[in-house]
């Protein structure tokens, strides 16, 4: 009977140990206010700029800047979840990408979005873009958009 007892709790401490190994971290705000100062540097000569905070296998974390507005785009395997963090931005969403042609690893791009729906974004919204559907931000000048972005591959 000790036995039988011993090894369930053996069975039960194993998936316990496999969960420990996974390594928490930590983003500090001082640190993110560091890295998006440096894209915003960045992006005022390129237009946008960005860094990833974490690669997690089945997500990232990143942070983006920019100071123009993206083209269309979709992303077959990744929904995406934004948090404003500064600046305005509008969002388009939906209909039909313009002059779409691939840009490798199951993501498409064009010039911009016909029929879809246009929100406007400011720090502290939180969006969810499933895989799958067209997008695109508009920056207006002078305007200096910055967002914490969370991919998840599906």
């Amino acid at each position: 009977m000790n036995i039988v007892i011993l090894a369930a709790l053996l069975a039960l401490a194993i998936p316990a140990v496999a969960q420990s190994e996974s390594k928490t971290e930590v983003f500090s705000a001082a640190d993110i206010h560091g890295r998006l100062t440096q894209l915003a540097e960045q992006a005022k000569t390129r237009g946008s700029s960005g860094s990833t905070l974490g690669e997690y296998g089945t997500h990232a974390i990143k942070l983006s800047e920019r100071t123009v507005s993206g083209g269309a785009e979709i992303h077959v395997h990744f929904d995406d979840v934004m948090l404003v963090m500064e600046g305005k931005a509008t969002l388009i969403t939906g209909g039909t990408i313009v002059d779409p042609h691939s840009a490798g690893e199951g993501e498409l791009s064009g010039s911009g979005i016909r029929d879809g729906i246009t929100q406007n974004l400011v720090p502290g919204d939180v969006v969810h873009i499933p895989a799958g559907t067209p997008h695109q931000l508009i920056v207006a000048p002078g305007t200096t958009y910055s967002a914490l972005v969370v991919k998840i591959k599906e």
